[in-house]
Formats: structure tokens, C-alpha cells, sequence
């Protein structure tokens, strides 16, 4: 008894390094790839057939279709991706994840995966030490594989020991000749595996070793890969609990892509893997139905041209397949005080959280922006009832910014525990300097209308050229807004940020203030109108004259974090 649960403990403590290994790799490549994920994401969008080979590359680096699509979804939720072009990364992804059986076919039953995995830890472990973020993140993946490999092979002396307790090989047994009904549930079996492991490559590894010690045959391991493809869905589901719909979205096409694909293989089953005993024994090899040895290679050929097949024959359907997944989730509206692109749940990497940080400030200062145009509306405004639903709608605004600034600010800080080289940190903390000021910028809109309000509620009156120049400086304001959120938006694409109109703007607002109070603290000592009213229109010139400094400055701080145009 103590014998079996050292073993099973054994199996599971394998299954964990494994898995760790994957982890690791997944987020050094994230850390590789770094400020670049944005030129990575533009190679993706370009073509469909870009986007499988795009998605097929990453998984078969880092050996886990679960992290690539988790990764995928953390896109399409930060804006970046649209449901159509994540479900061509996906497909790939499931063709990448065929890498795994090949790797563990074709090198883990002739090599000892252990003596491969010391040299590479020695090649890695050097490369942790030197101050380069990048560097860093190269030794992290390397030894990330080393561990992958540590894991692989312990798991494989560790299941080969299970061979000397004939009661399991017997309940195996005893499960794998009912023909179609054994089928099926062999496919249960990997789905469930798969979920409770949370990773399509941990069960694959797991179903390789089990048909190369002839505890199961060919047909119930080929069943089992199937399982597979349907656990693998979960855990993007899973992540997606926590993400926007456009997110679930993806996720349920993930979900529809699998299963439509375990459908038509299971009705073409027989012939299927008569097709790939054919294959085989054309190279020379011998039939994996009777010959144990001779099944890892077959699975992994079984397993890659089942994924090829799938994507070739949904690809041409993939807009059917993105409208299918779209009536399965239900859209709900995002309440205005949440956030619509970060997660907590979608935390992954710090620069992943960076990606999604740039496309929810980019709403938050649209939002800012939006309260601007209420603010003119409000200047604008002579009936009671609507001048009091604009202000109200203003202040509820105000309060809506301050909870999502606390919000960002609560995801950026859990998004620095993560381990980060001082780059990622730096721009961190240019995101908080940036969520601060478009805060104030609500502050600042929110000021101007309670000056609005006490000029309409004390019943002093602007001539009409003093409405003209605040309509003036409003305009010059709306500028520079425009400006602003333009260089958000060219973050998110990796463009150049263009400073010298944001300087040029500012100067002239700056120019027509100072002219402003100047001509009109005059006409107030030669009494052309009233001094209350001077004072006010002062009052909502300065306003809006501090509101475009701060507006300036989210400009400026983005020259900490992406490409840009010196002012001259």
C-alpha cells in the first residue's frame, strides 16, 4: 500500500515538474519577445494561413497549446486580436501541440532524456546571472526545457515501474477490447485526464508511455488523443470566465473547432487508423496494433495529420465557426466603472499585462474625453432639466474614473509581483504616472462644471464674445484631446507618438489664456461688463488652460514606453 501511493506520488511530482517546465518557457518567451508583442501580433493579423503557422510555431516552442491559447485570449480580451483572427492562431496552436508526441516518439524511448537535460541547464544556468532582461529570459527558457526534459524522463521510469502491479494493467485490460464502446471511453478518459492535469502535452506524454509498455493498444491510445483535444479547451474556457465576451467568444470557438473535429474522426475511426497502420508499415515500420514499440510514432503521426486534416477542412469555415461561438455566449453589457480589458484572472506575464494595460487606458481617456464634450455641452446648455441630467451625468462620470483609476493602478501593482526586467518595470511605472493624469483630467472637467454650475445658479451672464473665446479655448482643448488619444492608439499599433503637434497646441493655448485675461481684466476696470463675470470667465479659462497641461502630459509620459517625435 505505502509502495502505491509513493508511486502515485511519484507519477504526480513527475507530471509537476513537467508542467513547471512548460511554465517557465511560456513566460520567458513572453519576456523574450517583450515591447515586440505588438509587431508579433501584426505578422498574425496579415492572413489566415500567417496565423496558423504563427500559432503552430509558438505552441511547438513552448510545448503547450493550454499557454498559447490562454495567451491568445488574453489578446482578443486586451483588443488586440478580433474573434476571426484568434481562431486561426488556435488552429495552429492545435497543430503545434502535435510537437510534443514527435519530441517524446522520437527521442524519449532511444535517448535518456535526463543526460540531455543536465547539459542544457548548464547551458542556461549562465545566463541568469548578467544584467540583460533578455539574456535573462533566454537562460529561464532553456532551463525551462531542461526541466521539461527532467520531468519527461522521470515520468517515464516512474510509469514503467507501474508495470510490476498486475492489478492495474489488468483493469486496463479489462476496459480495452469492447471495441467502439472501449472508443469511447478512452476518449472520456484523456478528456478528463486533461482537465484535471490542465495540460494536453502532460496527457499526451502520459498516453505515449502507456501505449509503448503495451498496457493499452493502438485504437484505445488513439481515442485518448481525442480526449486530449477536448480537455485541452478547458482551461482556455476557464480563462475566459473572467474576460470580456468577445474573449469567451474565442474561447467557445476553441471549444467548437475540437469537438467538431473528435465528431467526424470518431464516424471515420476504423478507416482512420487503418490509414495510419498502412502509413507506417509503407516506411518500413512495423503495425503499431501488434507491436507496442512500434505505437509512440504512430500516435504521433496519428495525432498530427488528425490536427492538419481538422484545420484544412475548417479553416474554409471559419466565419460560420466565430458566429456559432458567438450565439453561445451571452453578451452582457461591461458596467462603465469596470474594467474592459484587464482581468486579474488573465494575469499571465508582466508584459502581457502591459499589453492590456495600454488598451484599457486608451478607453479610459476616451471616456475622460467623452466628459469633456458634456462639459462644453453643459456651457452651452440654457434649459434647467437638461443643463441638471448633464451636470449629474458629469459627476456620475467623476466617480466612475475614480474607481477605474483604482482599478488599473490594483492590476498594474499585482502585474509587478510577477518577475520583470527593470524595462518592463519602467514603463510600469510610466502606465501609473498616465492613469494619475487622466484622472486628473476628469477632476479638472468635473471643476469646470461646478464652475458652470455656480455661474447659472448665481445668474451671471456672458456676453456673447465672452462665449465665443471659451468656445475658443474648448476648441483648442478638443485638439489637443484628439492628439492625445491618437498617441494612445499608436502605442497600441507600435507607431511613432507625434509630440510636436502636442507641444505646438499646448503653446497656443498657453498664448490665448495669457491674451485672453489680460484683454478682458482690462475691460473690467473700464466696466464693459460685470467684475463677477470676469472673475468667472477667468475661473473657467485657467480651468481649461491647467486641463490641457494635463492632458499634455499623457503625451509626454509615452515617450517613456514607445517610439516618438521629439518636439523640435
Amino acid at each position: 500500500m505505502g509502495g502505491t501511493i509513493i508511486q502515485a506520488l511519484t507519477i504526480i511530482g513527475s507530471l509537476g515538474l513537467f508542467l513547471y517546465g512548460i511554465k517557465l518557457m511560456s513566460e520567458a518567451l513572453q519576456k523574450v519577445a517583450g515591447n515586440k508583442l505588438r509587431d508579433i501580433l501584426a505578422a498574425m493579423t496579415s492572413n489566415t494561413f500567417k496565423r496558423i503557422l504563427v500559432g503552430a510555431l509558438i505552441t511547438a516552442v513552448i510545448q503547450s497549446s493550454s499557454a498559447t491559447t490562454v495567451m491568445i485570449i488574453s489578446f482578443v480580451n486586451a483588443g488586440l486580436l478580433s474573434l476571426v483572427q484568434s481562431i486561426g492562431l488556435i488552429m495552429g496552436a492545435n497543430i503545434g501541440t502535435t510537437s510534443t508526441a514527435w519530441l517524446i516518439s522520437l527521442f524519449g524511448f532511444k535517448f535518456d532524456l535526463g543526460m540531455a537535460a543536465l547539459p542544457l541547464f548548464a547551458i542556461g544556468l549562465p545566463l541568469m546571472f548578467p544584467k540583460g532582461n533578455r539574456t535573462k529570459s533566454i537562460g529561464e527558457f532553456i532551463i525551462g526545457f531542461s526541466i521539461l526534459f527532467m520531468g519527461l524522463n522521470l515520468l517515464k521510469e516512474s510509469m514503467s515501474g507501474l508495470q510490476e502491479d498486475p492489478a492495474i494493467l489488468s483493469f486496463l485490460a479489462n476496459f480495452s477490447d469492447n471495441g467502439f464502446a472501449s472508443v469511447l471511453l478512452f476518449v472520456l478518459i484523456g478528456t478528463v485526464l486533461t482537465i484535471l492535469i490542465q495540460s494536453s502535452s502532460a496527457t499526451m506524454a502520459l498516453t505515449i508511455i502507456m501505449c509503448n509498455n503495451g498496457w493499452i493498444n493502438f485504437d484505445c491510445a488513439a481515442a485518448m488523443v481525442l480526449g486530449e483535444n477536448i480537455g485541452t479547451t478547458i482551461t482556455a474556457n476557464i480563462a475566459s470566465l473572467v474576460a470580456n465576451s468577445e474573449a469567451q467568444k474565442a474561447a467557445r470557438a476553441h471549444f467548437i473547432f475540437n469537438i467538431i473535429g473528435v465528431i467526424w474522426m470518431l464516424a471515420l475511426f476504423p478507416v482512420f487508423i487503418k490509414m495510419i497502420v498502412g502509413i507506417v508499415e509503407l516506411f518500413g515500420g512495423s503495425s503499431p496494433v501488434d507491436n507496442p514499440t512500434a505505437r509512440p510514432i504512430a500516435l504521433a503521426l496519428y495525432h498530427t495529420l488528425f490536427n492538419i486534416i481538422n484545420t484544412f477542412i475548417l479553416v474554409w469555415f471559419t466565419p460560420q465557426i466565430a458566429k456559432l461561438s458567438a450565439k453561445l455566449v451571452r453578451t452582457k453589457e461591461t458596467p462603465a466603472s469596470r474594467l474592459t480589458h484587464m482581468e486579474s484572472g488573465m494575469l499571465s506575464t508582466s508584459e502581457l499585462s502591459i499589453v492590456q494595460a495600454y488598451s484599457e487606458l486608451t478607453v479610459y481617456s476616451k471616456r475622460s474625453s467623452k466628459m469633456f464634450g458634456f462639459v462644453k455641452n453643459l456651457f452651452k446648455e440654457t434649459n434647467q432639466d437638461e443643463f441638471d441630467r448633464i451636470y449629474q451625468r458629469i459627476e456620475k462620470y467623476e466617480a466612475i474614473s475614480d474607481t477605474i483609476e483604482s482599478e488599473i493602478y490594483n492590476y498594474l501593482t499585482q502585474a509587478t509581483r510577477n518577475d520583470m526586467g527593470s524595462e518592463s518595470f519602467k514603463r510600469i511605472e510610466t502606465l501609473f504616472k498616465v492613469i494619475s493624469d487622466i484622472e486628473t483630467m476628469s477632476d479638472r472637467n468635473f471643476r469646470l462644471a461646478r464652475i458652470i454650475r455656480n455661474k447659472r445658479d448665481n445668474g451671471i451672464w456672458f456676453n456673447q464674445e465672452l462665449r465665443d473665446n471659451v468656445n475658443k479655448m474648448f476648441e483648442m482643448v478638443d485638439v489637443a484631446i484628439e492628439l492625445m488619444n491618437r498617441n494612445l492608439n499608436a502605442i497600441m499599433e507600435g507607431k511613432k507618438t507625434c509630440l510636436n503637434d502636442v507641444y505646438e497646441i499646448e503653446d497656443r493655448i498657453n498664448k490665448l489664456e495669457y491674451s485672453l485675461k489680460e484683454k478682458y481684466v482690462y475691460k473690467v476696470n473700464e466696466r464693459d461688463f460685470k467684475y463677477s463675470s470676469g472673475v468667472v470667465f477667468a475661473e473657467i479659462i485657467s480651468e481649461t488652460e491647467r486641463l490641457a497641461d494635463t492632458v499634455k502630459k499623457v503625451s509626454t509620459h509615452m515617450m517613456n514606453i514607445a517610439p516618438h517625435t521629439k518636439p523640435e
